[in-house]
């Protein structure tokens, strides 16, 4: 079964001081398990929210666009990748494993796809 394991966290986890020891880590990371067949398609480490745009139903029923986040958030997602794996539990022990928890603190979420 697919998961999708996203990255969350406050945007300065991957802007900050020190930030390239911890893509060097993420990197070996990323090998491991997409060497194990664990990570399926990759991921990607998204763009700063500052370059986001959000869309959301305006009051006369269009889509309205704004330049950022609609709302202010301390965590943002930083990045995703899909993986593969037989149970949601294994798929989480895979996530647990992620660099980023013990160096900076980030929040992994792990959701199972609907296999579309």
């Amino acid at each position: 079964m697919r998961y999708v394991m996203m990255i969350c966290g406050p945007e300065s986890n991957w802007t900050g001081p020190g930030t390239d020891e911890l893509m060097a880590t993420v990197g070996t990371w990323w090998e491991k398990w997409h060497a194990a067949g664990v990570i399926v398609k990759g991921g990607a480490e998204l763009q700063p929210v500052s370059t986001a745009k959000t869309v959301r139903r305006g009051r006369d029923g269009k889509a309205v666009v704004t330049d950022g986040p609609y709302i202010e958030l301390k965590d943002v997602v930083g990045g995703f990748m899909l993986l593969e794996a037989d149970t949601i539990e294994d798929a989480v022990a895979v996530a647990a494993t992620w660099p980023g928890i013990e160096a900076v603190g980030d929040q992994v979420e792990v959701r199972p796809t609907t296999g579309r």
